[in-house]
């Protein structure tokens, strides 16, 4: 098993006690491992904040503050200028021992948040640093009190925190914030990642994320998870085998996908447009366009590369039915939605045995009963206000993407923030985004791109056959997403996050992926 697999692994709390436990009863001592545990963090302050910094560290009751109390220890051992709060008269015995052995050494412990910032210097955040030890993972009762008060304050003293785990007060599986929470600039999460990391009610609380690896076995987390884990982080090298980067020396464009795209009308002019950039940039060997005739010539200035046909429309620009020479089973792929408007011969598109991929008014169209009935593959890309409409019994989120899976077949991409990919029971969610992607039209992009992979892994496994259509469709799904938060990342780096407009991120797509790979 190589160590790389650990970070695809996201647990809920249960989940993660359940795998502690069978470490405690293999002999793992819990000392043993709050030591260990409490060295990588050591090893990671060291190499990253030289000792100029003062270090503030919040202690909890729990292990966790244990953990931040051996931290401490370490520091000052290692020559930092130290102080300790501890505002709690208890705590279990491993940390009660931890913090009398920091008192022998004469590190400095404070009572109340006010001595310590005193002591930090607050007009000089840019000299102080916070190693939040409070909470870790497993809270699941709201902040309050003095607690909560003192931890508004520390988000107001502008000092940089460190998390030991997960920002206080965020609940371990679904991110919310429990009353109140730390705002950390760093989280550093220990053993595996929790799954509050990939939750959006959490971001705005973890800054960066990173994965502090104590050795778990694998054999531990697959007796308590399963193999494969049935919820996993979308890594970069998952990602990277649903895009068609080697191909034969003999291909062509028949060979390499045919993606027919159903999108448009007068007053949505640029969904279809930036739904076929998105294509064009998959690399899929023809783009077909179906578009109200009156803007046909428009998109075919725009997209010369591409095959336009204009569809009959209705009096508010809208397609009123199919070419009648349309064969929609003739296309590897089929995606259809961006800037539809209301039509009515969507279940004509649904009748198809192509893989098929519904966005925008391909969703606000049809039922998820509708969906169960499909005789092919059927991928649907909704927003949160769009699963809801097809899915009000759901409760949303990881766990209502995964219902909608099971319930329908299909394979749901749920966007947001944080985007989720359901297949059956398995959850991939993908930890790269940016805010820079809170544009009107990129999800129009993202169709095109997604669209565009699927056609091509269609087309590839009809010709050899080496693995289920569905897998090949997972992975082109899989990849798309992965590969279109990398062209946000890539163009926020190099445009900020104001300049990222949907028709730049499909220009970023094929750069992006460039650079990833040179890199």
């Amino acid at each position: 098993m190589s160590r790389s697999m650990i970070q695809t692994v996201c647990v809920t709390a249960a989940q993660m006690q359940e795998i502690e436990t069978l470490l405690f009863d293999a002999g793992f001592p819990v000392a043993a491992l709050m030591e260990k545990v409490a060295g990588r963090i050591g090893d990671y302050w060291l190499q990253r904040w030289d000792r100029s910094q003062q270090v503030g560290v919040l202690v909890g009751p729990g292990h966790n503050g244990g953990d931040a109390l051996v931290v401490a220890r370490e520091l000052h051992l290692h020559g930092y200028d130290v102080g300790i709060y501890g505002p709690f008269e208890r705590s279990k015995p491993l940390t009660a021992d931890h913090g009398r052995y920091c008192r022998s050494l004469g590190i400095p412990w404070y009572r109340t948040w006010d001595e310590l910032a005193s002591s930090l210097g607050q007009a000089n955040c840019q000299n102080s640093l916070l190693l939040d030890g409070l909470f870790g993972f497993g809270l699941d009762r709201p902040l309050v009190g003095d607690i909560a008060t003192t931890v508004e304050r520390i988000n107001q003293s502008k000092i940089p925190v460190v998390s030991i785990d997960l920002p206080s007060g965020i609940h371990t599986d679904s991110g919310a914030v429990l009353g109140t929470a730390i705002r950390a600039d760093t989280t550093l999460c220990l053993g595996l990642w929790k799954r509050a990391c990939l939750q959006e009610a959490a971001q705005p609380y973890l800054g960066q994320v990173n994965l502090i690896d104590f050795d778990i076995p694998w054999a531990n987390i697959v007796a308590v998870l399963g193999q494969p884990p049935p919820v996993q982080r979308l890594t970069p090298g998952r990602a990277l085998q649903g895009l068609p980067l080697k191909r034969s020396p003999v291909a062509h464009k028949y060979t390499v996908g045919q993606l027919l795209i159903i999108a448009g009308s007068r007053q949505y002019v640029g969904a279809a447009l930036l739904a076929g950039h998105g294509a064009v940039a998959s690399g899929v060997g023809m783009v077909t366009l179906v578009v109200p005739e009156s803007i046909r010539s428009l998109v075919v200035a725009q997209l010369p590369g591409a095959l336009v046909m204009g569809a009959e429309e209705t009096e508010g620009g809208a397609i009123a039915t199919l070419p009648p020479d349309l064969s929609l089973d003739r296309y590897n792929a089929v995606a259809c939605g961006p800037g539809l408007a209301q039509v009515d011969w969507l279940p004509q598109v649904l009748a198809t045995t192509a893989p098929l991929l519904l966005d925008a008014d391909g969703l606000n169209g049809i039922t998820a009963r509708q969906l169960k009935n499909r005789p092919g593959i059927t991928v649907i890309t909704p927003h949160p206000g769009e699963f809801r409409r097809l899915f009000p019994d759901l409760t949303g989120g990881h766990d209502g993407a995964l219902g909608a899976a099971q319930a329908t077949g299909a394979i749901v991409v749920l966007k947001g923030s944080k985007v989720a990919v359901a297949v059956g029971e398995h959850l991939w969610l993908n930890p790269d985004s940016t805010p820079a992607l809170a544009r009107g039209g990129s999800g129009d992009v993202l169709t095109g791109l997604m669209g565009g992979l699927m056609a091509q892994a269609a087309a590839q496994q009809n010709s050899e056959g080496l693995e289920p259509m569905t897998t090949a469709v997972t992975d082109a799904v899989l990849g798309a997403v992965w590969w279109h938060a990398q062209a946000g990342l890539y163009g926020h780096q190099r445009r900020t996050v104001l300049g990222v407009d949907p028709l730049e991120l499909a220009r970023c797509l094929d750069p992006a992926l460039a650079d990833y790979l040179a890199g």
